[in-house]
This record gives C-alpha cells, sequence and structure tokens, in this order.
C-alpha cells in the first residue's frame, strides 16, 4: 500500500472555490466585454516556450523565477551538462508580453494592421507566495502592435481605467513616465549607459527607502556625489501633472528629445478630455518598471484598496524585432487579475444581476415517478434562466442550506418521499 498522497496544492497554487470562480467568471467576461468595445480581438498563446526565448534578457527579475522543462528521451544528456539550461528546452511563459511578441512575429500576414490584441491567461514564477501574489496566476494584457504614435497609450489607459470603472472602481492613480526621459535624467547628472541599470534598480526602490535612501544607497554604490546630488535634485523640484513634465523637460534640454515630452504633455490633455473613470494620471520620474523590454512610455495603476499596483505595462517597441530582424512598435498594458480578485473577495463582492439561484433538496426514498416530476420542474425553471440545483436533503438541514447560501442560493424548495 503506497503513502497517502498529498491533499493541498503545490505551494504558490491554489484551488478555486465556486463563490471564488463566479466573480472570476463575471470579471473575465467583463474584461472581454470592455476590451472589446475598443477592438481589441482575443487571441491565445500556449504556455510553454522555447528556453531560448525565456531566457533572452528582456524578462528582467522574472528569468530568475522559470520553471524550466526538462528536455526529454535521448535529448537529455545530465553527464554532458554544463549548465542548468543545458537540461531544458522551453519553459512556462512568465508574462504575456513576450509570448505576444513570437505569436505576432509568426502570424503578422495573418493579422489587421495596427493589430489590437487580448489576452487572458495563467502565467508562472516561481516567486515567493503571499497575499494576491501566486506562482501560478491569471493575467489579462491589451496590445496594441504597429502604431508608433501615442495614441497607442491613450488608447490603452482609456480602455483599462473604463475596465476598471466597469468593475466599480474609482479614485485610482494612473502613474506614468518614460523609459526614454529616464536615461535623460541620468546621462544628464553624468552617469554612463552601463551605469544606468544598477542606478535604475536603486531609484526603483523609492517608495520603499524614499529620496534620502536613494541618495544613500547610490553613494554607497560607489557613484560620485557631484553626479548623485545633481540627480537627486531633479527629483526635488516637480509636480504631478503636464506642468511637471514640461519642467524637468526644460532642465533637460539637450540631453532629452523634444518629442518624448510632447507625447507625455498630450497623453495629459487626451486622459483629461475621455472622462471615462475617476482616476489620476499623475507624471512619477521615479517609475521605472523592472522590465528589460521597455523603451518608452511606462504607466502603473495604483489603488488605496491594494497596498501595490493593479496594472501596468508600456511601450516595447524593440521586442518583435528580435524575432524578425525588423523592430515593430507595440505598446501593452496589463491589469493584475488576481489582485483585483482579491480586493473583490476582501470587499464581499457579489455579481450584479446573476440569474435566481434555487436548491430543490430531496429525502432519500422518492420513488421514480415522483422524481421524474421534480426534474421536470427544474428543466422548466432553467429553460427560464433559473440556476436549479438538486441535492439529497442532509441530515443536518440547516447547516446544508448555511453552505449552499455561501454559494448564493437563496431560495429553497423541500421534497420529501411522502
Amino acid at each position: 500500500m503506497s503513502d497517502k498522497l498529498i491533499k493541498k496544492p503545490v505551494t504558490g497554487m491554489k484551488d478555486m472555490l465556486p463563490y471564488e470562480m463566479e466573480i472570476r467568471d463575471y470579471v473575465e467576461q467583463t474584461v472581454r466585454e470592455v476590451y472589446g468595445s475598443f477592438g481589441f480581438e482575443h487571441i491565445e498563446t500556449p504556455v510553454v516556450e522555447h528556453i531560448e526565448n525565456l531566457c533572452s534578457n528582456q524578462g528582467g527579475e522574472n528569468e530568475k523565477l522559470i520553471f524550466k522543462i526538462m528536455k526529454r528521451g535521448e535529448k537529455l544528456d545530465i553527464a554532458g551538462a554544463k549548465a542548468e539550461n543545458d537540461l531544458a528546452d522551453s519553459g512556462l511563459r512568465y508574462d504575456l508580453t513576450l509570448p505576444l511578441s513570437r505569436y505576432y512575429s509568426n502570424n503578422s500576414q495573418s493579422l489587421v494592421m495596427p493589430f489590437k490584441a487580448l489576452q487572458i491567461g495563467n502565467v508562472f514564477r516561481a516567486d515567493r507566495p503571499q497575499k494576491g501574489r501566486f506562482r501560478q496566476f491569471k493575467q489579462c494584457d491589451i496590445d496594441i502592435i504597429g502604431d508608433p504614435s501615442n495614441l497607442a497609450e491613450i488608447e490603452l489607459v482609456n480602455a483599462t481605467t473604463t475596465l476598471l470603472k466597469r468593475l466599480g472602481f474609482g479614485g485610482f492613480k494612473v502613474r506614468i513616465n518614460d523609459r526614454r526621459l529616464l536615461k535623460a535624467m541620468g546621462a544628464y547628472a553624468g552617469f554612463s549607459e552601463a551605469e544606468l541599470p544598477e542606478v535604475f534598480i536603486i531609484l526603483d526602490k523609492m517608495d520603499k527607502i524614499g529620496m534620502d535612501g536613494v541618495e544613500s544607497e547610490l553613494k554607497e554604490a560607489g557613484y560620485g556625489a557631484d553626479s548623485v546630488d545633481k540627480y537627486i535634485g531633479l527629483f526635488k523640484d516637480y509636480d504631478d501633472t503636464a506642468e511637471g513634465v514640461r519642467r524637468i523637460g526644460d532642465k533637460l534640454q539637450g540631453s532629452v528629445d523634444a518629442g518624448v515630452i510632447d507625447d507625455l504633455t498630450e497623453i495629459f490633455a487626451a486622459a483629461a478630455g475621455a472622462g471615462s473613470a475617476d482616476f489620476k494620471l499623475s507624471f512619477d520620474p521615479t517609475l521605472v518598471r523592472g522590465m528589460g523590454y521597455y523603451t518608452g512610455t511606462i504607466f502603473e495603476i495604483e489603488m488605496e484598496e491594494f497596498n501595490s499596483s493593479v496594472a501596468g505595462g508600456g511601450r516595447y517597441d524593440g521586442m518583435i524585432g528580435r524575432f524578425t530582424g525588423q523592430d515593430v512598435p507595440a505598446c501593452g498594458f496589463s491589469i493584475g487579475f488576481e489582485r483585483i480578485i482579491t480586493i473583490l473577495l476582501d470587499k464581499g463582492f457579489k455579481v450584479p444581476e446573476s440569474p435566481k439561484k434555487t436548491a430543490f433538496l430531496i429525502e432519500k426514498g422518492m420513488d421514480g415517478e415522483k422524481l421524474a416530476l421534480i426534474m421536470n420542474e427544474a428543466k422548466e425553471r432553467r429553460n427560464n434562466g433559473e440556476t436549479v440545483l438538486i441535492a439529497r436533503m442532509a441530515k443536518n438541514k440547516k447547516f446544508q442550506k448555511e453552505n449552499l447560501e455561501k454559494s448564493g442560493y437563496t431560495e429553497y424548495k423541500d421534497f420529501y418521499r411522502n
């Protein structure tokens, strides 16, 4: 007799109970409806990607969290392997952006340009689990490929904020920055191109360690005091409006292309005119985002209900060129599906306008003729749009009904054999 099997899910994974699945299905349906109304087309990519693609220095820290899949059969040469990747030929995707870039590169001849893609699917990261963060989790991405103008960013922000409003959220903040502006600020302060990645990693800690902490870490890392002071000074004299963008742009004349400043201020003007949701567009020159593939505008959405970002994205004009040899403009926005679900569950969210749910509780020993009548009544109710659950009556009927109420059954009909 073998040992007892393990009933709990693997660490970082979770079982979905029916009441949560109802909310998840509702959110996913709303995602399709709202994004569909903006012209985004639903596609699907495999969860397994080539290991060469996943380890291409595009995914930042996420490349350290890949679930790798070992080679099979004669290809698996454990004795001859010199590195970990010699044993793997594929892995589970850690996001949906890199798979989309491969998808577009492979199918571009069959797609209408600009291509507006909607993806909803599970991704996998060998991360440390915590509330709202799992090793298997669902992402919802919208991307626009083939539009080099900031109309892509405007559409992505408008669509995503519209979705969040539809889900009942308001008063959130959309933080926006540009990787080209980040690089110009570093160059203005005197940092070399090679030093910028480490500088950005330290800057990305601003919300945790504050400006003084960033200044200290930069100096501890060996950067000159003059460069650090000049760099920190840029973050002390700005506000989070379009005027703040222009002010930094004036300081960086000669270091940043004027088109970068114009693009950001135009996005502010368009967001103010959209009025589709209650949110604030906020310029944040400390916003970095860790993915190595971002080349231009970057953005994140913060909510008071969750002490973290719940959506993020940006422009990645160079990634498709890694597949095709020719760069194609691309920009995307991803919502944190699991974090939104966590917020809704914590709020006790109920799916609106859900069909009436009735439980038919049948005592054991019911004769076949009476049971057939009950089945026919259930069929008629279902034909009228009602949800009907048929179950055997438990000995502890009170406990049974309490559990049914948790699943949304608000009415009951008891059938006894006599």
